[in-house]
């Protein structure tokens, strides 16, 4: 589609949103920016788009869809709204921004997904690429709009993409040289309402893929291996468990590239990141960066510099004998469960916050001894003080605001124990993202 002098609306406001109205305007479309929440100020949501978008806030005028030519959705808006509905039903596409990002980016595209380890995993490849390629950018659900940075790619660009469910339910052309799935869990089904739905989602990401593009997809998980069976691209595993045929490995300590020769890369030992969760980042890391071409010593290297990102299993700080640790992106059970199996140290958990939807009975039992006391709080509290209760575990302690969990694991925690900001629920609701909650949980732990 030619978006000159078309009339595109951008459904949300936020960073997306606004990234996505600031390229359309730049290509010559006539842009509409709306937000259902009437409660934002039009003068603040002004300063930061150009002068001649359109805003509407609040109730949407259905007058309006008949004269759109296109809409422009946002990752956190919902694909299912009745006036999401009404546009497919008046003829109007429907893309998300990553979509619109694609049509105007040159160079190839490495993209990732899965339930957890996008972020880590992204950050890594994005490291290696820099290595190898002058044009990187990283981009997508890692904080960066892909449409901020479509004008300045090149013909020799690699885009290093985190792209999430939302953003995969709205694409339609995009095709990555490399994707890859890391894991699949259960997460987002107050979104996408059944597993099936949500598994369809992350594996749109393969979809458009040609045989001549590479797919990366972990082996341990029963799902995409299943995936890989059917998928019409060129598939290569990793795994944390075996050795295979082809693909990336881990062999006792040593991380083994096994896809043209065998090549042995790094040892864990070697690497600044804990845990068998972050060794399968490492390996989808180091294959997707292999299969594009860039040299084992570059990709060696870097992985040794390694250090992770933050929010993810970080350590802050020890303070009169306990060690405070920030998993705020530990957002799902599963992306908690890690969180907790990397802690080498009796543990206070703080946990809680925004409801998924998610089940909690995994979580409680991969405490394993390990946790002495639950902190929770948020609308979740309850739900898991049930699943606690139901699975045998008695030690836990309801807080009313973020502060008063923080104190109160102070307050429980003993010389030689460790804090765990691991919540296994979305910050929503408490804190605008995850980011802001775990800056906070720094915050109050760097005052002790």
């Amino acid at each position: 589609m030619d978006i000159l002098g078309k009339k595109v609306l951008v459904f949300g406001s936020g960073i997306s949103g606004e990234a996505a109205a600031c390229l359309l305007v730049r290509q010559g479309a006539e842009v509409i920016l709306y937000d259902g929440n009437g409660k934002l100020r039009e003068e603040d949501i002004r300063k930061k788009v150009p002068a001649d978008v359109r805003i509407v806030l609040g109730t949407f005028p259905d007058s309006l869809t008949e004269e759109l030519d296109l809409t422009v959705i946002s990752p956190g808006v919902p694909t299912d709204l009745p006036v999401v509905d009404r546009m497919r039903k008046f003829g109007i596409p429907i893309w998300g921004e990553v979509e619109l990002a694609y049509r105007y980016t040159k160079g190839d595209v490495l993209a990732i997904t899965g339930t957890n380890g996008k972020t880590t995993t992204t950050t890594l490849l994005g490291e290696i690429m820099k290595k190898y390629r002058e044009s990187v950018f990283v981009v997508g659900n890692i904080g960066r709009p892909y449409t901020s940075i479509a004008e300045e790619t090149g013909e020799d660009s690699v885009i290093v993409a985190e792209i999430s469910s939302f953003q995969l339910e709205t694409i339609h052309s995009f095709r990555p040289a490399v994707s890859a799935i890391l894991n699949i869990t259960p997460d987002h089904l107050n979104r996408h309402h059944t597993m099936e739905a949500y598994i369809a989602a992350k594996e749109r990401i393969a979809g458009n893929q040609t045989p001549s593009d590479c797919c990366i997809l972990n082996y341990e998980d029963d799902v995409l291996r299943e995936f890989g069976e059917r998928v019409n691209t060129r598939v290569l595993y990793f795994s944390s468990r075996r050795k295979l045929n082809r693909g990336v490995y881990l062999d006792g300590d040593m991380i083994v590239c096994d896809i043209d020769k065998r090549i042995p890369v790094c040892r864990t030992g070697e690497l600044q990141v804990l845990g068998t969760h972050n060794y399968e980042n490492v390996m989808a890391a180091a294959a997707m960066a292999y299969v594009y071409g860039v040299p084992v010593e570059a990709i060696r290297e870097t992985l040794k510099e390694f250090k992770g990102v933050e929010h993810r299993i970080e350590f802050v700080a020890e303070k009169n004998g306990v060690a405070y640790y920030n998993d705020s992106k530990g957002t799902n059970p599963d992306a908690a469960i890690r969180g907790i199996r990397a802690m080498n140290r009796p543990t206070v958990l703080i946990g809680g916050g925004y409801d998924k939807d998610s089940s909690y009975d995994e979580w409680i039992q991969a405490f394993d001894g390990k946790v002495r006391k639950l902190v929770l709080l948020g609308a979740t509290r309850e739900k898991i003080a049930q699943a606690a209760e139901k699975a045998g575990f008695e030690d836990v302690v309801m807080a009313d605001t973020f502060e008063e969990a923080f104190e109160k694991s102070v307050e429980y925690a003993q010389p030689g124990d460790a804090v765990l900001l691991s919540p296994a629920c979305a910050s929503w609701g408490m804190f605008r993202n995850y980011e802001e909650r775990g800056d906070k949980f720094k915050e109050l732990v760097e005052h002790l």
